[in-house]
């Protein structure tokens, strides 16, 4: 119907099919019998013409309000293959929907009039056969009649609709749909996806997934539930866009499949390390206190554990809180062989021979001879290093005191060092038979690289959220130094480097299930990390998830304000509802309001005796384009959307046709084989061969770099020519001590 039309009038018979059929007939009258309507054949054929054009048009007037009444009735299947789905390096294909206005609220408030429930619900006769699926389904001969009527082939003209509940009115208001698509600058303000259990929000992922990755950016999956579909389907669109030697899986309920990550083995700043330990401590009352007593320490242990050329793992940390006294011996050793007197082992010789256990104070009652002859000299000698001074310091506390102020941090080290977790979040860069990879955040940006996380949160969630937030922590760090020195830095100069082209390819976080994954790292991630082109796309079921995870309402809002696109897809508390209904407009709806009267009149000498009026009165009134309730009515797999600005979209996501994707694993063992195959590290640092900056060689006057072992310039990530030999002296230097 024409919009120039206060009401639209959709459900209501199509009389136009009668009007249309009357000119219908008429022309054909005119066109082969003139005579019987008395027209000259010039004229009756003129008159034909203007009859099956008035004919046509009321044709497709009635057309418009049968299909639309259709449509309310019933709602197609919305399925795509993974390899159908459009990418582009400009737009984010969505789904299908439509902009959502002023006549759709219009529309939606009309299919709530009791006098037009006749034009929306089924017919009898789909009621019928849904009745009769049931009664027949055990019914010799009978059974295979139901099987039909279950059927949804295009066949069937009573097809059951897709089992996705909620209200498809909701969608159905508008009948014709279109591509919907993002602009691809407008993630860098990060997107928040709402949805309750089970309606959707994975396959929203993979949708989004798959685009990152043929699209050739970055892709960094947080997965707490660890769901092995996610992982494969991840896996087959990287296997799919031949990005396979790229992908990495990191899966603590899959240990034997699993690369391996050191949560704190990267920092730019020594502090870092302790920062992430200490903040999955309780820091409420007396806790706080004791948090700060443990960032401490654990500050000390790292500190020192750098000093002496070791990265820093959970399996260290535990060993040296649990009996600091070796660290304090071999750290003073070191730093009196580098700066210390040259007859220093003399010197502490000379105080382990003094010591008399009886006259040793009572918090060194019972410690090793060797901390408390090397602490003795110490002070002998007034000697100063900032770490040995740390270490000593904690070394004097008395066993029990020690272990009081740190016993909040044991429970969770034991968590994060006990069993098959701890070679994956604490690897042995030593261990030549473990094949497994080990990856960091920086290698995986540089290397364009594909990452699932999965965190098995339903098994343990204390060392699930640990790790998680480990890992933001470690992106945070990384985003900050991207965001200063760019992603080349510490590289040689490479010749065909092109800052812009480089700038384009975007850092993709999803964090599903996110709530789980929220810490005091999560809030600067959102905040501050799109500057370094990183995007985060983030999946959470209640607005109180993610109240009840920060614990504070300020700082929950803090978190959602980050989130410059909202998708919300069905909910069930109103509260969650109310983050996308009150930041819309209101509308104005309109009423048709049917009057009739009568009035008689009492007066003898008038010659009326009464009066009768009937009128159609047209009321407005303002409501809510959407409310809450009707967010909490949505079908599985569709969506309300704030795009780019805050423009409402009515969405209908696609669901992955999985079954026809040939690249599928069919089972973990599957990915296990392929990835050892096409696993490419560079941890191997350590080994026998020499890293790939010892092997290079250069040319004092041409300045090109070769690789003898590849037999030309460096390949992948160092393919590049060395305008300046000294700087490729520096980048050599920085690679081999950025640890």
């Amino acid at each position: 119907m024409s919009n120039r039309y206060q009401v639209e009038a959709l459900l209501r018979p199509p009389v136009e099919l009668w009007s249309g059929l009357v000119a219908l007939l008429t022309a054909v009258i005119a066109l082969t019998a003139p005579w019987a309507l008395m027209m000259p054949e010039g004229v009756a054929w003129g008159a034909a013409g203007i009859l099956a054009y008035i004919a046509l048009r009321r044709f497709s007037q009635a057309w418009h309000v049968v299909s639309y009444q259709r449509n309310l009735r019933r709602l197609p299947v919305y399925s795509i293959r993974p390899d159908r789905i459009p990418v582009s390096k400009r737009r984010l294909f969505l789904g299908k929907g439509f902009p959502w206005e002023q006549r759709h609220t219009q529309r939606l408030r009309d299919t709530l009039k009791p006098e037009v429930q006749k034009y929306i619900r089924p017919g009898i006769w789909y009621v019928l056969a849904r009745r009769l699926e049931v009664a027949w389904e055990n019914t010799f001969l009978l059974k295979y009649v139901a099987m039909s009527l279950q059927s949804r082939g295009w066949w069937n003209p009573l097809r059951p609709v897709p089992p996705v509940g909620g209200k498809a009115l909701i969608h159905a208001v508008e009948p014709n749909e279109m591509q919907v698509y993002m602009d691809q600058n407008e993630r860098v303000g990060h997107t928040l996806v709402l949805g309750t259990t089970r309606v959707g929000k994975t396959r929203l992922a993979e949708v989004l997934i798959t685009q990152d990755i043929h699209r050739g950016d970055v892709v960094i999956v947080f997965d707490p539930k660890g769901d092995a579909d996610l992982m494969r389907r991840v896996y087959a669109e990287a296997k799919r866009a031949k990005r396979e030697k790229e992908f990495y899986a990191f899966h603590l309920g899959y240990p034997y499949i699993s690369a391996r990550y050191n949560a704190i083995g990267s920092f730019n700043r020594i502090t870092e390390v302790a920062t992430r330990i200490a903040n999955q401590l309780p820091d409420e009352g007396n806790s706080a206190a004791f948090k700060e007593f443990a960032w401490r320490f654990t500050n000390i242990i790292a500190r020192a554990l750098v000093a002496l050329s070791r990265r820093p793992d959970y399996q260290q940390i535990r060993r040296h809180i649990n009996d600091i006294e070796p660290l304090f011996v071999e750290y003073g050793h070191h730093y009196l062989s580098n700066a210390g007197p040259g007859n220093w082992s003399e010197g502490i010789a000379r105080q382990l021979n003094g010591i008399n256990e009886r006259e040793l104070p009572f918090a060194l009652k019972g410690r090793s001879h060797d901390a408390i002859a090397l602490m003795n000299y110490v002070r002998e000698q007034n000697l100063y290093d900032p770490v040995l001074d740390g270490l000593q310091s904690a070394f004097k506390y008395d066993r029990s005191y020690f272990d009081k102020i740190v016993s909040s941090v044991g429970p969770l080290m034991e968590k994060l060092t006990t069993g098959k977790v701890a070679e994956l979040i604490s690897p042995d860069y030593f261990d030549t038979t473990d094949t497994r990879p080990i990856f960091d955040w920086k290698q995986v940006i540089r290397r364009k690289g594909i990452v699932y996380v999965g965190l098995d949160a339903l098994s343990d969630v204390t060392v699930s959220g640990a790790v998680g937030n480990s890992m933001f922590a470690d992106i945070v760090s990384v985003a900050g130094d991207l965001y200063k020195f760019g992603r080349t830095d510490g590289l040689p100069d490479i010749e065909d480097y092109d800052p812009v082209r480089e700038q384009e390819s975007k850092i993709h976080i999803h964090a599903d299930e996110f709530n789980e994954l929220i810490g005091d790292e999560f809030i600067p991630l959102v905040n501050k990390a799109g500057g370094a082109g990183i995007t985060v796309t983030a999946y959470t079921q209640t607005w109180s998830d993610i109240e009840a995870r920060v614990g504070n309402r300020a700082k929950a809002g803090q978190v959602t304000g980050n989130f410059n696109t909202l998708i919300m897809m069905r909910v069930k508390e109103p509260a969650t509802a109310e983050l996308l209904t009150e930041q819309l407009q209101r509308v104005e709806v309109h009423s048709l309001m049917t009057v009739s009267g009568v009035s008689d009149s009492s007066s003898p000498e008038s010659s009326t005796h009464f009066v009768s009026r009937n009128e159609d009165r047209l009321t407005k009134q303002e409501v809510p384009m959407v409310t809450p309730s009707e967010l909490m009515q949505l079908p599985k797999g569709q969506a309300f959307a704030l795009l780019e600005g805050g423009n409402l979209w009515k969405l209908r996501l696609p669901l992955p046709e999985g079954s026809r994707n040939a690249n599928m694993p069919q089972g973990l063992e599957a990915i296990a084989a392929e990835m050892q195959e096409t696993y490419t590290t560079n941890e191997n640092w350590f080994r026998t061969e020499a890293p790939w900056w010892k092997q290079v060689s250069f040319d004092e006057t041409t300045g090109q770099v070769t690789d003898p072992s590849a037999g030309d310039v460096l390949p992948t990530a160092r393919k590049a020519k060395s305008r300046s030999t000294e700087r490729l002296k520096q980048a050599v230097e920085h690679e081999h001590l950025r640890w």
